[in-house]
């Protein structure tokens, strides 16, 4: 036999994941000494140690973390082997899912429920998480694929989704509510602008915009939602810069800022569908990113409306 077999490689991740061998035996309907032993099988054949087991659970040794990835790419690997076969790509089964907080709450709506629709038994599990964040979870295998901004993916496999354009989004009282249609980068020098904390790739888009425009990201209000940045500029704390997504269906249904396009072309973010890098692309990645293309277009064309 094969060793480690796909099945102690599931439980080498679940161990993994819950930090406990019980948990883990709990979630894999097995009894705990089973899933002890086959562990240490699995160690034993691989000659190290891959958990430091005590009363606070089971610890990841650094070889296990590299062990576990490997493991999560295998059984990954054999899930669209069987989806392949089946004719249902990523489509059949589950996809774990990473995205950015600034634009999952407003394009996935549509796309979970078109997902529902069409492929009724897809499983699509979601996780809202920093750009360095999601990086890190694409790499360990935590994740599947991510919706990010691409640079921030070296040696990844990327499919462009859209670009959006950034909005100014003011306090009603502002100056700009009532002498601009649009501004440029010229209009924010002395300007405070508002933006997510610098685990965000949008705090760093920001960061350029105020030095090219000789303004200065407030260092004394870091958001961590887009809702947050946007309440702030309510108030008068500065300018929020928010992108198109979120623009064209959060803050256009309020009242607390007066929005105003902000042209020029370095003010905008690219936003791909990516994955690790693998020879061929999961099967079926390429129908997914044109279901998340057509939903992200369908807001971006509310900008003008």
């Amino acid at each position: 036999m094969v060793r480690p077999t796909l099945r102690q490689l599931e439980y080498i991740v679940a161990v993994a994941e819950t930090g406990q061998v019980g948990l883990a035996a709990s979630k894999l309907n097995v009894s705990q000494p089973s899933l002890s032993a086959q562990l240490a099988e699995v160690e034993n054949d691989l000659g190290t140690s891959l958990f430091q087991r005590g009363r606070s659970g089971a610890k990841i040794t650094p070889v296990g973390e590299d062990v576990v990835r490997r493991a999560r790419q295998i059984l990954h690997e054999v899930q669209d082997l069987r989806a392949t076969a089946r004719g249902g790509g990523v489509f059949q089964g589950r996809l774990r899912l990473g995205v950015l907080p600034s634009i999952g709450p407003y394009l996935l709506p549509g796309v979970v429920k078109r997902l529902h629709r069409e492929h009724p038994s897809f499983r699509l599990i979601v996780r809202e998480e920093s750009t360095r964040d999601l990086a890190d979870g694409l790499h360990s295998g935590r994740l599947d694929m991510i919706i990010s901004t691409p640079e921030d993916h070296p040696g990844t496999h990327k499919v462009h989704l859209f670009t959006e354009k950034l909005w100014a989004a003011v306090a009603t009282d502002h100056p700009f509510a009532r002498t601009k249609t649009q501004v440029t980068l010229a209009d924010f020098k002395d300007q405070t602008l508002l933006t997510l904390g610098s685990g965000h790739r949008l705090s760093h888009i920001v960061a350029g915009l105020a030095a090219s425009g000789g303004g200065r990201v407030s260092d004394e209000y870091e958001g961590t939602s887009l809702d947050a940045i946007r309440l702030m500029a309510a108030t008068g704390a500065g300018i929020a810069l928010l992108p198109s997504v979120y623009a064209a269906t959060e803050a256009r249904r309020g009242t607390d800022v007066h929005l105003i396009a902000l042209n020029d072309d370095i003010a905008r973010r690219d936003v791909a569908l990516v994955q690790p890098q693998l020879p061929q692309a999961r099967p079926g990645s390429e129908v997914l990113a044109e279901i998340l293309r057509s939903e992200a277009l369908k807001i971006l064309g509310q900008e003008h409306a």
